[in-house]
């Protein structure tokens, strides 16, 4: 399963007006970052850096200068998303604006059922909150120590780490099959990384190793709990 996780920069809130500015995004495969990512900053045309913007990411107007538009790159995101479920911290937000760009160029917009929302999540998980990305990083134990602006590539690194801890973890990613044999031995897919323990089934299962004092002891034990003891329903005869 592809995932793609992702944050935008914009020059201000309001995604009728603002334009996105940046766009960084992390591939997972089954949990796992593959290692490809994509990162671009994006020249937002006429609209100028709104300052309570500036003071979140510090991206300035002249650093724009010369950057590309954002239609000269809208292909090289769609081709990086492909199939994959957008997902972000606040999607709303994000996808508002990729919505909005995608729209000015007159292309389809990418439908909710593609959008996974981190922040719904992380609600779901945490209700007594907070829940900002700070506060899963502190929750999770994520060192963003080196956060000191909002940056796309370096907020999605960190997202992709709170997210695979709040679905579950690394564990997340282990596939569990059966086969033949006396031990049991993981291997690492070759595709993506993927953890997959193979676990083998024992042909005969090991002799009782309790003395005939202690089944006695215990039988007298669970005699004791009555009918409804739960240990009376795995009680077996001789």
């Amino acid at each position: 399963m592809r995932e793609i996780i992702f944050d935008t920069e914009t020059t201000g809130l309001d995604n009728r007006a603002d334009r996105i500015i940046e766009i960084g995004g992390i591939e997972l495969f089954n949990h796992f970052p593959t290692g490809k990512t994509l990162h671009i900053y994006i020249n937002p045309g006429d609209r100028k850096v709104h300052p309570d913007a500036l003071a979140v990411h510090g991206i300035t107007d002249e650093f724009l200068t010369g950057k590309p538009l954002f239609e000269t790159v809208a292909d090289e995101i769609l081709e990086f998303f492909g199939d994959a479920k957008w997902i972000a911290h606040n999607a709303t937000f994000d996808m508002g604006f990729v919505n909005a760009e995608f729209a000015r160029l007159g292309r389809p917009p990418i439908l909710p059922d593609m959008v996974i929302d981190t922040l719904a999540m992380a609600r779901r998980k945490h209700p007594m909150g907070p829940n900002s990305l700070d506060a899963l990083c502190r929750r999770y134990g994520i060192d963003n120590s080196h956060r000191t602006k909002h940056g796309a590539l370096l907020d999605s690194e960190l997202l992709a780490e709170v997210y695979i801890e709040m679905i579950g973890g690394r564990q997340t990613a282990l596939g569990l099959g059966s086969a033949v044999g006396s031990s049991a031995r993981s291997r690492q897919s070759e595709d993506a990384g993927e953890v997959v323990v193979d676990i083998f089934t024992r042909p005969n299962p090991l002799p009782i190793r309790l003395s005939e004092e202690e089944l006695s002891a215990h039988a007298a034990l669970v005699s004791k709990l009555g009918a409804k003891g739960i240990w009376s329903k795995y009680r077996t005869s001789e």
